[in-house]
Formats: structure tokens, C-alpha cells, sequence
């Protein structure tokens, strides 16, 4: 019964072969490509995986992208699901105003979230962080309600609107300092510290919201990068969209 999660982000997609559709199952293998590559799958990197029983996947990059990928699962006699994001779902109440315009990456790494707090400890607060070409920061209650979130550019993004719109000003390859004194770490702090700001409001409202400290996830792609220069406390875990999938396609076949 093993089973295919993929995410299919802005820049790459993942995917991991798990030993069958649970939370916490072993992961048989895993690999990431950049979209441009997609097309090569069948004829690579999957090519000789074992057949998957299931799969369930995950896609903020458009149709186009998603039939390029499920012409790839044509090598296996699967049928190709994909999240949508809905009112309610594994363990997660959707507070958005329409809850279907919800990026399934959020939705799905809400519920792996949930899923790994209530497993190791009673329900808690949780700040889900995901930082890759754009940052998410989404706060979800005791009760697993989705309270809201912020949507902002990723570093690379906000490096790049600079050096187009500010005249002598370049990508840099800075260091992340308290007081910079150069350009190149001005830039590389400021972008950083951007990211990190709007993580620790969020962080404190849910906290006064909730009136218990929230556990903070961060995953995504460049989280190992932002991480470090947090002053509170967090979890770094690359896996928030594949826990999700597992917990949605577990929860689909026990009903």
C-alpha cells in the first residue's frame, strides 16, 4: 500500500514514496526537481520506483504545470488527486473568507502542523511559517481554527525588486549582522529581519489571542536560512506538506 506525496511549489516540486498512506510511515525514497525538468520524471527519477498504490499531491503553480505532472504518473496505473482546500479537513477549521481561495500549501501544512502538535502533547496554539519564493505566516488556535495569516515576499524576491528599482543597487551576497555597515549586509539583514518581524507579530498576537505561547513550525524550502535569526523558540520541519498529505489520505481511507 505505498503511497506518492508530492508539492508542487512555485520554484520546485517534491515529492516522497512512503511505505503506505499514514502519518509516520517510512519513507521508501524522495527527490525534488525544478519545474523546468518536470517532463523528465517517468523517464528518471521515477522511473524505477516501485509502482505506488495512491497518491495525493499538492499544487500552487497552475493547471499547465499539473497536467505536465500527471502525464508523468502515466507510468503507473494511479489515479492522479489533488487537494483542494476546503471549509473543514484534517483537523483543520478553515477561517478564511472564502475558504476555497486558500493556497493548498497553506491549507495542507495547517494540517500537518495540527497533526504534529496533537501527537506529541495536548492541542496547542500553533504559528505555521512556511519560507521559500514567498513567505506565509498562519496562525492557528487551540481548537485548530484557522485564525488568518500573512502573505510577503521571500528574500529573493525583495532583493530582486530592489536591484530593479534603486539605481546602482545589486543581488547581494551579504551577511546578516545587528548593525550593518556595507551594502551587500544591509540588504541580505534587511530582508531577514523583514521576515523574521512579521513572524514575531504574528507570533505575539496568536500568543495574547490565544493567552498561551504558540508552538511556532517553520518548513519551506530557505527556512534553514531565516531560522537562526529568530528570538523565539521553533521547530524547523521540511516535511509540514507531506505530513499533511499523509494525514489527509489516512483519514480518507478510514472513512
Amino acid at each position: 500500500m505505498s503511497f506518492l506525496a508530492i508539492d508542487i511549489g512555485n520554484t520546485r516540486l517534491k515529492w516522497a514514496l512512503y511505505g503506505s498512506p499514514q502519518p509516520g510511515a517510512a519513507v521508501l525514497a524522495q527527490g525534488a526537481v525544478f519545474l523546468e525538468t518536470i517532463d523528465q520524471l517517468a523517464e528518471g527519477e521515477w522511473k524505477h520506483l516501485p509502482a505506488p498504490a495512491s497518491m495525493l499531491g499538492c499544487n500552487v503553480a497552475g493547471d499547465a504545470i499539473r497536467r505536465r505532472v500527471e502525464e508523468q504518473l502515466e507510468l503507473w496505473d494511479i489515479e492522479p488527486r489533488w487537494v483542494v482546500s476546503s471549509a473543514h479537513a484534517g483537523g483543520i477549521t478553515n477561517g478564511y473568507d472564502h475558504p476555497s481561495r486558500l493556497g493548498t500549501d497553506r491549507f495542507v501544512a495547517q494540517i500537518g502542523a495540527r497533526h504534529h502538535v496533537v501527537a506529541h502533547g495536548p492541542p496547542r496554539p500553533v504559528l505555521v511559517v512556511m519560507i521559500g519564493t514567498a513567505v506565509t505566516v498562519d496562525a492557528i488556535d487551540t481548537e485548530g481554527k484557522f485564525l488568518g495569516g500573512l502573505i510577503l515576499p521571500g528574500h529573493g524576491i525583495m532583493l530582486r525588486a530592489l536591484e530593479s528599482g534603486t539605481a546602482g543597487l545589486r543581488v547581494p551576497t551579504g551577511e546578516v549582522v545587528p548593525f550593518p555597515t556595507n551594502t551587500s549586509d544591509c540588504l541580505t539583514s534587511g530582508g531577514t529581519y523583514a521576515i523574521t518581524g512579521a513572524i514575531e507579530r504574528l507570533h505575539r498576537h496568536l500568543a495574547q489571542h490565544c493567552g498561551q505561547r504558540p508552538v511556532l513550525l517553520i518548513s519551506g524550502g530557505a527556512g534553514w536560512k531565516v531560522a537562526p535569526y529568530l528570538d523565539i523558540g521553533h521547530e524547523l520541519i521540511d516535511t509540514l506538506i507531506f505530513d499533511g498529505l499523509l494525514a489527509l489520505q489516512s483519514h480518507r481511507l478510514a472513512l
